[in-house]
């Protein structure tokens, strides 16, 4: 039986943290995973930065609520939801997710979650374990699912190239440069054609 996993943002709807700078004129927001490997020093690096600026999870989640899936993006999970089981692998929280999945016809997603104070502060986050990506291919293939993975970004290459297949989407000149080994796709009928043609 297979599972294909995708990654969130990047892949199926744009990068909530970007849109959030964009949204607030905070271009230090802008950093993502396809610009810095380490998540924690990430994250710690954008906490500091809504403390510093006053704003919670209330702001962000007003930002989420204007975000549309990437045109094309729940037709290409519809059709591939017919061919296999699909997952969806995200670093995000599951206070981010929410409305998104709702956009994209509520697939199966495990992600995050965020440590909120009273107040709305956002005072940390909580892994939901570690190398969350990887961690979780590797389950399933050890409840006897053969897995395909998809992502853009440097925290999807451990279950991309963990799996039976892997395929970068939508990513950066750099990381396929890096990974010239790594098929690359820009187009869901691409990226669709490449998953279908290995159920077999």
């Amino acid at each position: 039986m297979y599972v294909t996993c995708l990654d969130l943002e990047g892949v199926l709807v744009p990068e909530i943290w970007i849109a959030f700078a964009e949204e607030t004129g905070i271009p230090e927001l802008k950093r993502t995973t396809r610009d810095e490997p380490d998540y924690d020093k990430l994250m710690n690096y954008r906490l500091g930065i809504l403390k510093e600026h006053g704003l919670g999870l209330k702001e962000i989640q007003e930002t989420i609520a204007k975000i549309d899936p990437m045109p094309g993006a729940k037709e290409f999970l519809d059709e591939l939801r017919k061919t296999c089981q699909v997952l969806i692998l995200s670093d995000t929280f599951e206070q981010f997710a929410g409305p998104l999945m709702a956009k994209l016809g509520y697939p199966t997603i495990f992600c995050n979650s965020l440590e909120v104070a009273e107040n709305g502060e956002i005072t940390g986050y909580k892994m939901r374990c570690e190398k969350s990506k990887y961690t979780t291919v590797k389950a399933l293939q050890t409840a006897g699912l053969t897995t395909i993975a998809s992502g853009d970004s440097h925290n999807d290459l451990g279950m991309i190239q963990a799996s039976k297949a892997g395929f970068l989407f939508k990513s950066t000149d750099a990381i396929k440069a890096e990974y010239p080994d790594i098929p690359a796709y820009e187009t869901y009928d691409e990226l669709l054609a490449a998953i279908k043609k290995e159920l077999v």
